[in-house]
Parts: C-alpha cells; sequence; structure tokens
C-alpha cells in the first residue's frame, strides 16, 4: 500500500472509529499545515466527528487563537513538547471537541539547529477525561513533503490510538 492509500485508509478507520463512539475532534496544526484536517476531512462522513481545525503557523496565531502562552514559546521554542502540549490543550477548549491533536515541527529545508534539527516534530493529544500525551519524532533530513507526510501519519496513528482508550 503506498503512503496516501495507508493515510486514507488510517482517517477512514478513525473516523469511523469517532462514528461509533459519538467523539467529535479538533486539530492544531503548525508544521503540517492543515494537511491533517484535510486528511480527514477527505473521509465522507467526517463532518458528524470533525469539529474545527486551527492552523496556526506564525507564534502569534499560536497565542491567539490557541492560548498558548508566549512565555512558553520564548522559554522552550515553537518546536517543542511544551508547545504542543499547549496546542493541544487549547484546541480542546477552543472547541467542542472531545480530543485534539497538535503537530509542531521543522520541515525544512531552512531552521534547523543542532538541538532541533530539520525533521524534528512534536505531537500532543488532549482528551476531556484523558489528559494530554506527548510524542517526539526525529524523521530526519528527507525532505520537506516527506516530513510532512510523515507527521501526518503520525498525527492519525495517535488519534486512531486516543480514539481506542
Amino acid at each position: 500500500m503506498s503512503v496516501v492509500a495507508d493515510k486514507l485508509a488510517d482517517a477512514e478507520r478513525l473516523v469511523t472509529l469517532l462514528r461509533k463512539q459519538s467523539v467529535r475532534l479538533a486539530t492544531a496544526e503548525s508544521c503540517t499545515g492543515g494537511l491533517v484536517s484535510a486528511a480527514i476531512t477527505d473521509v465522507p462522513g467526517a463532518s458528524l466527528v470533525f469539529d474545527r481545525g486551527f492552523v496556526v503557523y506564525s507564534n502569534a496565531a499560536k497565542v491567539e487563537l490557541l492560548g498558548v502562552g508566549a512565555e512558553v514559546i520564548e522559554r522552550h521554542g515553537a518546536v517543542s513538547a511544551e508547545v504542543a502540549r499547549a496546542m493541544a490543550h487549547g484546541a480542546l477548549v477552543r472547541s467542542f471537541a472531545d480530543i485534539a491533536v497538535a503537530v509542531t515541527g521543522i520541515a525544512g529545508p531552512d531552521g534547523g539547529t543542532p538541538d532541533k534539527p530539520i525533521g524534528l516534530v512534536h505531537f500532543a493529544w488532549a482528551g476531556r477525561q484523558r489528559g494530554i500525551q506527548h510524542v517526539e519524532r526525529r524523521f530526519g533530513s528527507i525532505g520537506r513533503a516527506a516530513i510532512r507526510e510523515a507527521s501526518v501519519a503520525q498525527a492519525l496513528e495517535m488519534l486512531l490510538e486516543a480514539a481506542a482508550l
């Protein structure tokens, strides 16, 4: 199966699972720029489970739309576990969703540092009764498009795990 087919299959499984549970979803995306939301909303019937998506590419958008503390971004950087967790929490409290996923990373080709290289992506999901979970992935310098696609696949995988709990 291709990456695109795998992603579509995961999105279809997710929508089916969320529909069965009457669970609604929100997304908060930085480096993926709405690709997670697009993968989910490509599935017929997604409107029954997808509440909203936040594309918060800039730090100002993270602060304004999701309530991420400017001091958190300043202290840890936009690409960090702390910001991913705050994004997921912000998407949850600023929506009617039961679970929310967040993605923030460095897709390249610029912007990497020795501490935060290209391909570093932080993910978090939050649930109203489930707390916040975080995952860090280092995809390496595999190219901007590949990093973004791998990030979508990871976010869908996390949501499937969250929905299964």
